[in-house]
């Protein structure tokens, strides 16, 4: 698997940055590629995602949260059985720095699938760093401005 992997920090307390990000649903707002994230589960830890695909195709895969250490840590990977074309983790991480302000890294862990899925998903996580980088700081923008 290859990573991209970003650190932020923003002005705004531990919790709640964990508050923000624990649903996974929010992250259309700040991973532009990302069209929606649902829960399909009560407590949120299972969610289907749809994400924009090259040649206006859109592609779907199930994620499970493995770990919910509010307010340190939440994590996230593909469900095998979902789809085997679309293999990819994520992590965040949250540092209370004091002063109401947090570090934030985040980590995504993404495996270059093949086939024809494979290409068009190759192609959506073109350049990675720069859209992990993009979203840490739309996320600053969104919860320093709440």
């Amino acid at each position: 698997m290859e990573t991209a992997t970003h650190r932020i920090e923003v002005q705004a307390p531990a919790q709640a940055c964990y508050d923000w990000w624990r649903p996974l649903t929010r992250l259309p707002e700040i991973f532009s590629d990302v069209e929606s994230v649902e829960a399909l589960t009560e407590d949120g830890s299972r969610t289907r995602w749809k994400v924009a695909g090259p040649a206006g195709k859109t592609l779907e895969w199930e994620a499970r949260i493995t770990e919910d250490a509010a307010p340190h840590r939440i994590a996230w990977t593909t469900v095998d059985a979902a789809d085997p074309d679309v293999t990819n983790a994520g992590v965040v991480l949250f540092e209370d720095k004091g002063d109401g302000r947090t570090e934030l890294e985040v980590s995504l862990e993404y495996a270059p699938p093949g086939g024809k899925v494979g290409q068009a998903v190759a192609s959506l996580l073109a350049d990675p760093q720069r859209k992990v980088e993009r979203a840490c700081t739309e996320f600053k923008r969104v919860i320093e401005t709440r």
